[in-house]
C-alpha cells in the first residue's frame, strides 16, 4: 500500500513538474475564450494571430503576418500645423510593436464589427493566363476595434487592412494597415 501511494505522488509532481505553470492559458486571458494561432489561410485568420500575438507579446507571431511590403498609415494631426497621413515600413512595424510588447504588460484588442470588406483577384505577373481563377489572392478588410493597454489606456477606431495571399506557402499577410484610431 505504501508502493502505491509513493507511486500517486511521484506521478503527481511528475505531472506538475512538466507543465509550464507559469505559462498562459490558451483562453485565459480576461475571460477571453479561443485565443488561438491559425494557419493563417483566410484574411480572417491572420486578424486571429494579429490578437493572439498582441495579448502574448508574441513578436515572432507578430512578424509572421506582416508581408514583406508591408506599409503602415496613419494620420498625425500636429504634423506640419494642420496634419498630415505618416507611414513608414516592415522593418519599423516589428520594431514599434516590439517595443509595445516590452512596455505594457497588459494588452488586448478586440475587433468589433466588420466595416468593410473585398476580395479580388490579381494576376501574379504580367501576362494572362488561360486558366479561370480559383480563388482570390488579396483582400481589403476594415474593421472597428479597441485596444486596451494595460487599465488606463483604451484606443478605439477602425483599421483597414489590406491582404495579400502569397504564391510561395499559401498564408495571407498584411501588406498594408492604415490606422483611423480616434484618440
Amino acid at each position: 500500500m505504501k508502493l502505491w501511494g509513493a507511486l500517486l505522488i511521484a506521478g503527481g509532481l511528475f505531472t506538475v513538474a512538466c507543465s509550464n505553470i507559469f505559462a498562459p492559458k490558451v483562453g485565459a486571458i480576461g475571460g477571453e475564450s479561443d485565443v488561438f494561432i491559425t494557419e493563417q489561410q483566410t484574411p480572417e485568420d491572420v486578424l486571429v494571430n494579429f490578437r493572439y500575438a498582441y495579448i502574448f507579446h508574441d513578436s515572432l507571431v507578430y512578424s509572421r503576418i506582416i508581408d514583406s511590403s508591408f506599409v503602415f498609415t496613419y494620420y498625425d494631426p500636429d504634423a506640419g500645423g494642420s496634419g498630415r497621413y505618416e507611414s513608414w515600413g516592415r522593418d519599423l512595424e516589428l520594431r514599434t510593436t516590439a517595443n509595445m510588447f516590452r512596455v505594457f504588460d497588459n494588452i488586448n484588442v478586440i475587433w468589433n464589427s466588420t466595416v468593410d470588406s473585398a476580395y479580388r483577384m490579381v494576376p501574379q505577373d504580367s501576362t494572362w493566363r488561360d486558366s479561370s481563377f480559383t480563388g482570390y489572392n488579396q483582400a481589403l478588410i476594415s474593421k472597428s476595434f479597441e485596444l486596451t493597454l494595460e487599465q488606463e489606456i483604451s484606443i478605439t477606431g477602425n483599421a483597414v487592412f489590406y491582404f495579400r495571399k502569397s504564391s510561395a506557402d499559401q498564408k495571407w499577410r498584411i501588406f498594408q494597415w492604415i490606422d483611423e484610431s480616434i484618440f
